[in-house]
């Protein structure tokens, strides 16, 4: 099967689409054959060896993939032909830029029945970052005031989304030129955080949502009780400190796959509540063009690879 590979760090040219063998499933996991693959921040990071999740080359990177199950190993929650999401593995390797993805079945979900193979894709690691910061970690209700960085992004424009459907307030930081889509997606406020200081416009937040690695900043923003969801410094022991020593509480958030959570997701995308937006697709063999899209930071949503 195509696969994309990697042989060591490097920038985009490092990816290389070549022939490995299709993996088997085992027991309790089902064999993808994926149609979509969405490219992921981390996933460029990763490539880099500036995130050594994977330790050293070679290993393929990408991780969300919406496809058909292929083969079902015994004791699967799905039969050959169902159409599946999500994200297995992370942080671990899932090779998801491939023709074909083995997975446990538990870190897959039905695929929103609403959506294409290529929306579907761009759902999982971005909604399920959000999910699990809004929803598991600082349970947003309704009325809370949630502040969320980079609104436009891949997790940001999921992010507003899921916490309107909590019924918070939610104030957006994006750049003018992506105000109006922001607001399109339920932003109740959207700020220019090029032109205005966050920190200044925003002092009483119930929950900060960052992803910016901007813990010690967005800290000024939330109310004393509230929460700061961290994305990108989750494991910063230091910021959970002072956030804990200022009144506040720390969540660092670490996406985890969660067959449950991606149920309720495309439940909600079928009552027509969340909608992915892909930026752009590229075909496997133009994965570098895909990344360099990514690194650009340009994208307004998800960047998909097809297959």
């Amino acid at each position: 099967m195509r696969a994309v590979i990697q042989k060591s760090f490097g920038g985009p040219e490092v990816l290389e689409v070549t022939e490995i063998e299709r993996p088997r499933p085992l027991g309790g996991e089902v064999l993808i054959r994926v149609h979509a693959s969405a490219v992921n921040p981390v996933d460029a990071a990763v490539r880099s060896g500036a995130l050594p999740l994977l330790g050293e080359p070679p290993f393929g990177v990408g991780w969300d993939v919406s496809g058909v199950v292929e083969e079902a190993g015994p004791g699967a929650r799905f039969a050959v032909g169902d159409e599946v999401y999500g994200m297995p593995f992370f942080p671990r390797a899932a090779t998801g830029y491939a023709e074909y993805v083995a997975a446990p079945s538990r870190q897959v979900a039905r695929k929103p029945a609403t959506l294409d193979h290529v929306h579907a894709a761009a759902l999982p690691l971005a909604a399920l970052t959000a999910w699990q910061g809004l929803v598991d970690a600082a349970g947003v209700k309704e009325g809370d005031r949630v502040l969320i960085h980079r609104a436009a992004g891949g997790v940001g424009h999921l992010a507003v989304q899921i916490a309107k459907i909590r019924g918070a307030h939610v104030t957006a930081l994006a750049s003018a030129a992506r105000h109006e889509f922001v607001r399109g997606l339920g932003a109740d406020e959207v700020i220019d955080y090029r032109t205005t200081d966050f920190t200044e416009a925003v002092r009483d937040a119930d929950v900060v949502f960052d992803s910016t690695a901007q813990g010690a900043r967005s800290l000024l923003s939330l109310r004393p009780g509230g929460v700061l969801v961290s994305i990108l410094e989750h494991d910063d022991t230091e910021l959970a400190a002072t956030v804990a020593a200022a009144g506040r509480r720390f969540a660092g958030v670490l996406v985890e796959p969660d067959y449950a959570s991606l149920e309720a997701i495309a439940a909600l995308v079928d009552a027509g509540r969340i909608r992915p937006h892909v930026d752009s697709t590229f075909p496997l063999a133009e994965v570098g063009k895909a990344h360099q899209r990514i690194e650009s930071g340009q994208a307004q949503g998800k960047i998909v690879l097809t297959l």
